[in-house]
């Protein structure tokens, strides 16, 4: 099996398992008739502090298990798939922290469900892509917004018998993670022109400095006595032709097939 073949498999591997666990509580309580609803987030409830630990597990029915169990599996797939190295700390940090600001500032009725962790994933990868300037990444960010642009709706108080204060802060979570981490996991390559530019010096192709300047068309030889071979200005006369480009100088004396030089 390709390594990449595998990747993506595994990716999906995290969320499968806590769709399971969720979709396993759920049944539970149905086949038991009992309800875990009041191991939800109650806010500023010293008793009720437990579940900010609970919250994202526990749904009032099917129809909200489904309704955040499908973009769950897509969206830990595709954090688990782009954000490897930092996946997991981010899964657990959206967690607790979406919790418990929950916990701060709520409305006074338990929350319960794992959509608060929907928009907290969904944020982080989107934000994440912009922080980095990467197309690869944006392009992702892209995705979430084709995918599930239309959960920005849900962040605002329009509908009573939903937990529209645990989207906000899951996606707030996840804006705060995506720059905490902006370092962290994929980075935008770095090409060697763009050091160039930036330190105004011209390298080979291992690394050693040739030219330190060359603003005014002067030459200073690189300090390293490695460079065997490696071209070294000459000064300019009547019979040496100068040819520039916009960032390198140097001297050209034309010759003939026998390699002698043309007068």
């Amino acid at each position: 099996m390709k390594p990449d073949v595998k990747n993506i498999i595994s990716a999906f591997i995290p969320g499968a398992l806590f769709v399971a666990i969720i979709a396993f509580i759920k049944y539970f309580e149905v086949s038991n008739q009992v309800s875990f609803a009041t191991m939800g987030v109650f806010p500023r409830s010293i008793d009720a502090l437990r579940g900010i630990l609970t919250f994202p597990l526990i749904h009032k029915d099917y129809d909200h298990l489904f309704s955040n169990a499908v973009p769950l599996f897509v969206l830990m797939a595709l954090l688990r798939y782009f954000y490897k190295d930092v996946s997991l700390k981010v899964f657990v940090l959206l967690w607790l922290i979406g919790g418990t600001w929950l916990w701060l500032g709520g409305r006074p009725s338990y929350h319960i469900g794992a959509s608060g962790m929907v928009y907290g994933i969904a944020s982080f990868i989107f934000f994440s892509g912009i922080w980095r300037k990467w197309r690869s990444m944006m392009a992702v960010s892209m995705i979430i917004i084709f995918l599930y642009g239309g959960m920005i709706w849900g962040i605002f108080p329009w509908f009573k018998d939903m937990s529209w204060e645990g989207h906000l802060f899951g996606g707030f979570a996840g804006l705060l993670l995506s720059w905490m981490f902006r370092h962290e996991g994929p980075q935008r390559p770095k090409y060697v022109w763009e050091d160039e530019l930036e330190d105004d010096k011209i390298y080979d192709a291992e690394g050693n400095e040739i030219i330190e300047s060359y603003e005014d068309g002067s030459f200073d030889e690189s300090e390293d006595k490695n460079l065997e071979g490696s071209a070294r200005p000459v000064e300019a006369s009547s019979e040496t032709t100068i040819l520039t480009t916009p960032f390198i100088h140097y001297n050209f004396i034309p010759k003939n097939d026998e390699g002698e030089e043309i007068k």
